[in-house]
């Protein structure tokens, strides 16, 4: 039976919790985010309030709106997954993971929308910042494109492939209410203190 707990952080003394499995908004499928909302400052404060959950967490490299307990379609991507290894074995071994995070700052994905699948396949290794502390084996497209908007209100669309792909698989997943170990196979409790990489 895998731990149960709240992982919380201090954002300017404001308490807030990267929800977990059970909370019922992680099983919501979100609302979408209406054009004129974005660029306002409640729409920031959730940007914000998402970025710094996700730095909070040094294995993190994306966070959906939902693991704030907000349901609204939102995710972010740690721009430092670009250039990470593949495998969660190499990425585990990254010793600067932190830096490399707060230097790279993130992409933000308002309303996303996957527009383009490959038809190959690879099985990889995936956790999540709401399902702590399990991992597992998951079956994803290898390249993937998403197209959505940007914290300015600019519609733009990306292809990825390796990390990023898997990425835009599992952040859209938690938007329809999805989570990576609904769809998983060989799920495990990751050891206490080892670190791995949640997607």
């Amino acid at each position: 039976m895998a731990r149960s707990r709240k992982i919380t952080y201090n954002a300017k003394h404001a308490m807030i919790t990267i929800v977990q499995k059970g909370d019922p908004v992680l099983r919501k499928k979100a609302t979408e985010v209406p054009l004129a909302d974005i660029g306002t400052p409640k729409i920031n404060k959730i940007l914000k309030d998402m970025a710094v959950a996700l730095d909070s967490q040094d294995d993190g490299v994306a966070i959906a709106a939902p693991q704030i307990g907000v349901s609204l379609r939102i995710f972010l991507v740690s721009q430092a997954s670009v250039d990470m290894p593949d495998t969660m074995e190499e990425r585990s071994h990254l010793t600067n993971r932190k830096k490399l995070k707060h230097d790279a700052g993130n992409m933000t994905f308002i309303n996303p929308v996957i527009t383009k699948l490959s038809k190959e396949t690879a099985i990889l290794d995936e956790g999540c910042l709401s399902v702590r502390p399990l991992y597992g084996k998951i079956q994803r497209a290898k390249k993937a494109s998403v197209k959505a908007y940007d914290e300015n209100g600019r519609l733009f669309e990306r292809g990825a492939s390796g990390l990023l792909a898997q990425i835009f698989q599992h952040e859209t997943d938690h938007l329809e209410g999805v989570l990576f170990s609904d769809k998983a196979t060989d799920v495990k409790e990751l050891p206490e203190h080892t670190e791995g990489l949640d997607v």
